[in-house]
């Protein structure tokens, strides 16, 4: 029996991956603002709910990311994996159209939440015995390459790239190894989109290809299911035919 934390666990890829973890035998607690969507994901576990704990988190807030972990901590005495997963963008409108809050929300969310929920995690694998845990972290194929009018996003997702490097490193003296996982056209409801049109590097709209958000989730839990000893530090998971390798 393993213990796992993952963020944004009240939809999409979060939702899927904390179901996958349930039917592999974790135990998992679940973190999102909203309280409603986290008890949907556990009803939608059926009989396996009973092995996870809901507890509402903003990933941006320090205080409440240190009482997530330590309701981890008091329900379930250790911690083995951290899914870092949430995340948010801004309006994709002109770079010179951006506001400061509009950049420092994407920042708070995609960085700051991130570093906050890995130093709790990175506290609780270091101070446990056994010693050590996995982090994974969210990057998306916007940690490679950006979409049009996508800054923000694309700089916090090429910031969680540095970040997930210096955890692989920081993490070695005590067993705790850390790998990113960039998932591009996942079919989720953020990805919806993608399928009526989106804009492309050429000024064009057009629809890309989607993949089911269950390939996602099966490749979260092979990097999650490595022992300790062997880390896969980056894996791209795209649809096959959407434009990535050039953005074309």
């Amino acid at each position: 029996m393993k213990i796992a934390v993952v963020t944004g666990a009240g939809s999409g890829i979060g939702r899927a991956v904390t179901l996958a973890l349930l039917q592999a035998n974790y135990r998992v607690a679940l973190a999102g603002r909203r309280a409603e969507k986290l008890d949907e994901t556990i009803a939608l576990a059926g009989d396996l709910g009973q092995y996870a704990i809901a507890v509402p988190t903003d990933v941006t807030n320090e205080a409440a990311v240190a009482a997530l972990f330590a309701s981890v901590q008091d329900r379930f005495g250790r911690l083995d994996l951290l899914f870092n997963n949430a995340g948010t963008g801004a309006p994709g409108i002109d770079f010179g159209e951006l506001t400061l809050d509009q950049w420092r929300n994407v920042v708070d969310v995609n960085l700051t939440g991130p570093f906050l929920c890995a130093r709790e995690a990175f506290r609780q694998m270091k101070s446990q015995q056994p010693q050590g845990g996995r982090i994974i972290n969210n990057g998306s194929i916007s940690a490679t390459a950006p979409r049009p009018n996508s800054a923000p996003y694309t700089a916090t997702k090429h910031a969680v790239t540095g970040l997930t490097k210096s955890l692989a490193l920081d993490g070695r003296a005590y067993n705790i190894a850390c790998g990113q996982i960039d998932i591009g056209n996942a079919e989720t409801d953020m990805a919806a989109r993608m399928k009526t049109g989106v804009p492309q590097a050429d000024g064009s709209i057009r629809a890309e290809p989607t993949m089911p958000v269950a390939h996602v989730a099966e490749a979260v839990l092979h990097m999650a299911q490595l022992p300790l000893e062997a880390n896969i530090l980056q894996l791209t998971i795209t649809a096959t035919h959407m434009p990535f390798v050039g953005r074309g």
